[in-house]
């Protein structure tokens, strides 16, 4: 069983954003309820999605095979699926299977709610 700590956020224009952050490791045995959670959220609540993964210490193919899910889901509805505070531990596996290109990382949840830092050209 994975703990997954829900919590929504409103943007200033009104945007209803659920955060999620998942508990421990995101695996073979748990990455299944974290896919119907995402599910779940997407279909219900809001099509906006950030996932907080800082407590999470362990994170296999499954478990992105979740991720890539979820973000089709959010796609597919025109939403957003945003990850942030990934766990260093958890973050070479992104690295490695080349993930981090695939979603938008950030590295705050404050900073993934906003949509990131606006980015300067000089």
């Amino acid at each position: 069983m994975i703990h997954i700590e829900q919590k929504e956020h409103s943007t200033p224009d009104g945007t209803k954003v659920i955060v999620l952050a998942p508990t421990g490791r995101l695996d073979i045995t748990t990455a299944w309820q974290f896919r119907l959670k995402l599910q779940e959220c997407i279909s219900k609540l809001s099509r906006h999605i950030v996932v907080n993964l800082g407590q999470v210490n362990f994170i296999d193919s499954s478990g992105l095979t979740s991720l890539v899910a979820g973000m089709r889901d959010a796609d597919k509805v025109k939403g957003s699926f945003r990850i942030c505070n990934v766990h260093p531990e958890a973050k070479l596996v992104f690295e490695v299977t080349m993930m981090d290109s695939v979603f938008e990382i950030f590295d705050t949840e404050e900073e993934a709610l906003e949509g990131g830092p606006s980015s300067v050209s000089g």
